[in-house]
């Protein structure tokens, strides 16, 4: 039996959904487009409604059927959600108490800003040395230990 090159992903992805590694696999994440968008327990707009969404809330796709994916939230609950509900911003969510954003990637750099968590900030780039450079809904900009976040 031959796979298809085009059914490959899709096997992929139901693999990691089950939390089964797949090399060379990375994890898809997007963020939550408006304000109030809602999640649902199956995808259909009939299915039940579990949560209603904030903007910029960072999510993984889990699995992807037409029109809708699979998601799960940085508190780690999977539910259903339009596609189109979707945006390819990156974002990702505070999860330390008060995390320190710095001027440069290092414990040493000055300090940029502090953010409390459960706040999302947009995802600029990687760094080296488990930091990445973030964006704060008022325009400031910083590096922060991933380890302190979410949607990585």
């Amino acid at each position: 039996m031959r796979f298809s090159t085009r059914l490959l992903p899709r096997v992929a992805t139901a693999l990691l959904a089950l939390g089964i590694a797949v090399p060379g696999a990375s994890a898809d994440f997007r963020s939550i487009a408006e304000n109030g968008t809602v999640l649902y327990d199956a995808p259909s707009a009939r299915a039940a409604r579990l949560f209603v969404a904030s903007r910029y809330t960072p999510v993984e796709i889990v699995v992807s059927i037409e029109g809708w994916a699979k998601v799960r939230d940085p508190a780690g609950d999977l539910t259903w959600v339009e596609k189109k509900a979707l945006s390819d911003l990156r974002t990702v969510v505070v999860t330390a108490a008060v995390a320190d954003a710095r001027l440069s990637p290092s414990e040493q750099a000055e300090l940029a800003f502090q953010v409390r968590q459960g706040v999302a900030l947009e995802l600029l780039e990687m760094a080296s040395g488990g930091w990445v450079r973030v964006r704060h809904r008022d325009g400031q900009t910083g590096f922060m230990r991933m380890s302190q976040l979410w949607g990585l």
